[in-house]
């Protein structure tokens, strides 16, 4: 055995489910191994999409992913796609070849490479020491939350493994109790940060202990004084609903999240859905006029906050995170908690107390519920509740009219992924979700071209759900070669691309100055005829009674995926444009 097939072989033992890349001649044999025990391995088009694929799919299966490319250009190419898993915190391990020689055309610095875009750097630094390297890199991405390159220096990927090492490979895949065996599976089932999307299911599930502090009590206390709390859930916070929800019930609060844990509270009466640019008017309103704005395993980020606008000046902020780094960073906070988000929900309601305002049995009437307050939720608590002119004209449909009809043709058991642009923020605000683990924003970065491979890294991960891609025309022409990976893999995928034939929201930024937009405007493509050349069913939707098409599509056999070309019309800016650009 070398050297790369003990690092494919360690991570299938380590519970690796799927990889995703592009094979080269540096990766080969140890995409070969991750496959032959067993790992799933997706081919991409190309590496950008393949580091794209890996972070929705760690995202939305609740395990670490893993990215395999080739040498020196495989990285560089996966390079944004890693920048964004990094920005994200998202557990995905890469496996990058590295050359030795100084003179290989290859020859890049990787490890400057990987740390200039946030991400950890690890090597594999000999045969005997293969299965430690590979064990700590793993780890350092599940444990860590982090996005880790593991270099694979193509000379010591041909070593032969010593007798020694070639035993630790057999016994972590026999699962006899090897050392590495025990490190892998007992440390994270014990300290809770396998970051389980459905873990709040489970009431046997635990994280991290939340031992007594002045921290928690402060908060206890900070809650029992609240008289209008709101707690905004991020991704952090995945898995903890039932918490979070039980604290809310005796503290009166009302529910929001951040863009990418949309979802979080559907179906609560009390959820005000996303917070932010993407808020509706109601829950702007509502989450300004909190004394008390909790943020779970939320960084309270520009975006979240509207640039602060959307938490008042007297009012306190609390910040709880499983990273003391991530507390404070985005804004001014008045206490911040270090904890797992669950068992930090748990340990602040025994601290509040039997009998405290909310307890159960009392709903409603204390807090932020007041019954006026229920009513307005259940009456104007969707974007679609929101009265606007439907500006539909000349062949063009109004991207609104398009998203709510589509929102009611789809079948609820789906997962959304979006891609960066003028057009985002109408599937991200029309379109629903059932849960926090349906919504895929790979967004840190802002880079268009990203829904599509987004979106079969979700579809790979949830089969038992529809995967819906919302992508605008100029981040679906960027990444149109993973129309063919959607083809291949076989997944009943929708794709809805928002054609406005122009990069929109340059369009809408430097247009009203007079600047000329020759360079950010576009003739009209075929895009659906593009998708059909792929293999896809396509439809073209000018007015809303081309819907019918996707109807249509949705009785079945859904045995191609359908792209739905949407030519939306193109006059007006998305109205959260001007709040983008002040972030640049």
């Amino acid at each position: 055995m070398n050297v790369a097939e003990a690092v494919g072989a360690a991570l299938a033992a380590l519970g690796v489910r799927a990889a995703f890349g592009v094979v080269g001649s540096g990766n080969f044999h140890v995409t070969n191994a991750l496959v032959e025990h067993g790992v799933r391995y997706v081919a991409a088009r190309h590496e950008g999409g393949a580091a794209t694929m890996a972070d929705a799919y760690a995202r939305m299966s609740g395990t670490v992913a893993v990215l395999t490319v080739h040498q020196g250009p495989g990285l560089t190419n996966a390079l944004t796609g890693v920048t964004e898993a990094a920005k994200s915190r998202t557990p995905l391990l890469v496996l990058a070849p590295e050359v030795t020689s100084p003179t290989s055309n290859f020859r890049i610095d990787q490890t400057a490479l990987a740390e200039a875009v946030g991400a950890h750097c690890a090597r594999v630094g000999s045969a005997a020491t293969v299965v430690d390297d590979t064990v700590m890199a793993f780890l350092a991405a599940l444990l860590g939350r982090r996005t880790v390159v593991l270099n694979l220096p193509l000379d010591v990927q041909a070593e032969t493994l010593p007798d020694e090492a070639a035993d630790a490979v057999r016994e972590l895949l026999a699962g006899r109790g090897g050392a590495h065996r025990d490190v892998a599976s007992r440390v994270p089932a014990a300290w809770g940060l396998t970051f389980p999307v459905e873990a709040g299911d489970d009431e046997e599930s635990r994280g991290i202990p939340a031992e007594p502090s002045d921290e928690l009590t402060r908060f206890a206390r900070m809650l029992a004084e609240a008289e209008r709390p709101v707690f905004v859930a991020g991704r952090g916070a995945r898995g903890a609903r039932r918490e979070l929800e039980a604290l809310g019930e005796r503290v009166g609060a009302l529910f929001a999240t951040s863009a990418v844990a949309k979802g979080q509270f559907h179906g609560s009466p009390w959820d005000l859905d996303v917070s932010g640019g993407f808020a509706t008017p109601l829950a702007a309103e509502l989450i300004r006029g909190a004394d008390l704005v909790v943020g779970w395993g939320c960084s309270f980020t520009m975006w979240t906050t509207r640039h602060g606008a959307l938490i008042g000046p007297e009012t306190r902020v609390v910040q709880v995170d499983l990273d003391s780094d991530a507390l404070g960073v985005h804004r001014d906070i008045d206490l911040g908690v270090v904890g797992d988000v669950r068992e930090t929900a748990r340990a602040v309601a025994a601290l509040l107390g039997e009998g405290e305002p909310g307890a159960e049995g009392e709903t409603g009437t204390h807090g932020y519920r007041a019954p006026e307050i229920a009513e307005r939720i259940a009456r104007e608590g969707r974007w679609r509740d929101v009265p606007y002119e439907d500006l539909s004209a000349g062949g063009r449909i109004d991207p609104r009219t398009l998203t709510i009809g589509l929102d009611d043709l789809l079948p609820q058991e789906r997962l959304v992924a979006v891609d960066s642009g003028n057009f985002m923020g109408y599937p991200s605000m029309f379109l629903t979700v059932p849960d926090g683990s349906a919504f895929c924003f790979t967004q840190a970065y802002q880079s268009i071209g990203l829904g599509l491979a987004t979106a079969i890294g979700a579809a790979v991960a949830r089969p038992d759900r529809l995967a819906v891609a919302a992508l605008g025309d100029g981040g679906a022409l960027m990444g149109v070669a993973e129309l063919e990976t959607v083809v291949r893999l076989g997944l009943p995928m929708v794709v809805v691309v928002y054609d406005d034939e122009g990069y929109g929201a340059e369009v809408h930024h430097f247009g009203p100055h007079g600047f000329p937009l020759g360079a950010v405007t576009f003739p009209p493509a075929d895009i659906a005829g593009i998708a059909r050349g792929f293999g896809f069913e396509a439809v073209t939707v000018r007015r809303e009674e081309d819907l019918s098409g996707v109807a249509e599509w949705l009785k079945g056999p859904r045995d191609r995926p359908l792209l739905v070309h949407a030519k939306v019309t193109a006059d007006r800016p998305s109205w959260w444009l001007e709040e983008a650009f002040r972030g640049h």
